[in-house]
């Protein structure tokens, strides 16, 4: 018998997606201006500066799952 896993709801899905879309256009666009002639240090401090917000982004759906996730206990000291 297996364990269920606990399934991830739709916005939760969509907006993971989303967020890989996010990732994926931003090394599109750094392909681009590699192309069109930019140096790579300067694409890649440029990518850097993108992805700062999507991992914050990330970081933000994360920590708000895990408090949906984690069970509500008192605290120790409140006794």
């Amino acid at each position: 018998m297996s364990a269920k896993k606990p399934s991830k709801s739709v916005s939760q899905r969509a907006i993971a997606f989303l967020l890989i879309l996010q990732t994926i256009l931003i090394g599109v666009n750094a392909e681009n201006r590699l192309q069109q002639g930019d140096s790579p240090i300067e694409v890649l401090i440029w990518m850097i500066n993108q992805c700062i917000p999507v991992l914050k982004q990330a970081s933000s759906c994360q920590e708000k799952q895990k408090k949906i996730l984690l069970p509500k206990h008192p605290r120790s000291e409140d006794k």
